[in-house]
């Protein structure tokens, strides 16, 4: 089985990845036709920045997983994979701490002005009296958006630095807040009115574009700091454009509308060029033991689907099918006896959503339960019961909808 690893990993998990029996393709840097190229007689596929396009699905007929070796899935397109029946995994959780650290190297930088101290010193200026305004953190409000492993990573650092730290999300509860020693707002609205320091920490998604909107901006007080280390489109990019333009408040972002895929490029930001505003490279996953992490729970994956066929934060299966009723048949395990099952439910012109097969000890029988869109005719099911040599019991359940 070949694996394509088309995006930088370290040497050692590649290593770690031939150790389990597969050929390593390492191939860094393919894009687009070249990708879909590459990929038409693999079987795992393994990308960080590298967007995987509808194209690679529909030619690469032997892929079965497609692996994102970081948080989100945003650079592939997950319907595609799905329609072809590919397997699309993530490995979340495993750069928390570095997007956590930078987060607060940024609200750092903002309130020490810790970038344009350095500045002045490389041409030679000399300013105590303008760099000596600092505010300071101790006691200050942080609001977070999103407590998932980020934004709680980042909770726990603030509260080190005796800050005030206030949630939000909409499956963030009273009982997860007490748990972590914050307090919860009832809304985003709310959160913003009362932070110091406004800092995001959500996935790229339909709900989340745009929902820190020109009202949520708006609603932070003057000389507030904004922090987005997760996606330029979370934030309404002209409503923060304008804020940041009147100096009412400070940015710290380390993702930019538009910004360029590649390691290195030209890159014009309005936003950028403002003197409040405190940008980094996307950098934030992106320490030596955030990708170590990160390639080692790619390995794991990996692992799980080739021994065990199981594909751990699997982001594409359905959490609902269209089944209607359950066909549960406990049979002897023997040759034939599922096919017999499945060929009497194919006669009657329904589809099988789901199948799962529990043998028990000893291996003499089974229990088969088989999810259905429709409900089998009565003749179908004693048709089933009467392969007496082979069924034990039929019955049929309506799954609740």
């Amino acid at each position: 089985m070949r694996i394509l690893v088309a995006d930088e990993f370290p040497k050692v998990h590649l290593e770690s990845l031939r150790g389990l029996g597969l050929t390593v393709d390492f191939r860094p840097g393919l894009k687009g036709d070249a990708l879909a190229e590459a990929a038409t007689d693999v079987s795992i596929l393994v990308v960080r920045s590298t967007e995987v396009p509808a194209k690679v699905f529909e030619v690469a007929r032997g892929l079965s997983l497609v692996i994102r070796a970081g948080a989100g899935v945003n650079t592939i397109d997950v319907k595609a994979a799905s329609a072809h029946g590919v397997f699309v995994a993530n490995c979340p959780g495993q750069n928390a701490i570095a997007v956590a650290e930078l987060t607060f190297g940024l609200m750092l930088a903002v309130d020490r002005r810790i970038p344009d101290n350095v500045a002045a010193l490389r041409q030679g200026v000399w300013n105590k009296k303008r760099f000596s305004q600092a505010r300071g953190l101790y006691g200050r409000t942080l609001g977070l958006v999103g407590l998932g492993a980020i934004g709680t990573a980042v909770a726990e650092r603030a509260l080190s630095f005796g800050m005030r730290v206030v949630g939000y999300s909409r499956s963030f509860t009273a009982e997860r807040a007490k748990a972590l020693g914050i307090e919860r707002a009832e809304s985003l609205l709310s959160l913003a009115r009362q932070c110091d320091v406004l800092s995001v920490h959500v996935p790229a998604s339909g709900d989340t574009k745009g929902m820190v909107s020109r009202q949520v901006l708006a609603a932070l007080p003057d000389g507030a700091v904004f922090i987005n280390t997760s996606r330029a489109d979370v934030v309404d990019p002209e409503a923060l454009l304008e804020e940041a333009r009147r100096g009412r408040l400070f940015v710290a972002t380390d993702v930019f509308p538009d910004e360029p895929k590649g390691g290195e490029a030209s890159f014009q930001s309005e936003l950028g060029k403002l003197p409040q505003v405190y940008g980094t490279h996307h950098i934030g996953a992106s320490t030596e033991q955030a990708q170590d992490a990160i390639a080692r729970e790619t390995v794991r994956l990996v692992d799980r689907f080739l021994n065990e066929g199981v594909v751990p934060n699997c982001v594409n299966i359905a959490e609902k099918t269209p089944a209607r009723y359950q066909l549960i048949v406990r049979h002897h395990d023997r040759v034939g006896v599922l096919a017999n099952v499945l060929d009497a439910v194919r006669q009657a012109g329904i589809n099988a959503q789901e199948i799962e097969n529990t043998i028990f000890e000893g291996a003499h029988a089974a229990c088969c339960k088989i999810q259905l869109d429709s409900r089998p005719p009565e003749e179908v099911l004693e048709r089933i019961r009467s392969r007496a040599e082979e069924i034990i019991f039929v019955d049929l359940v309506e799954l609740r909808a």
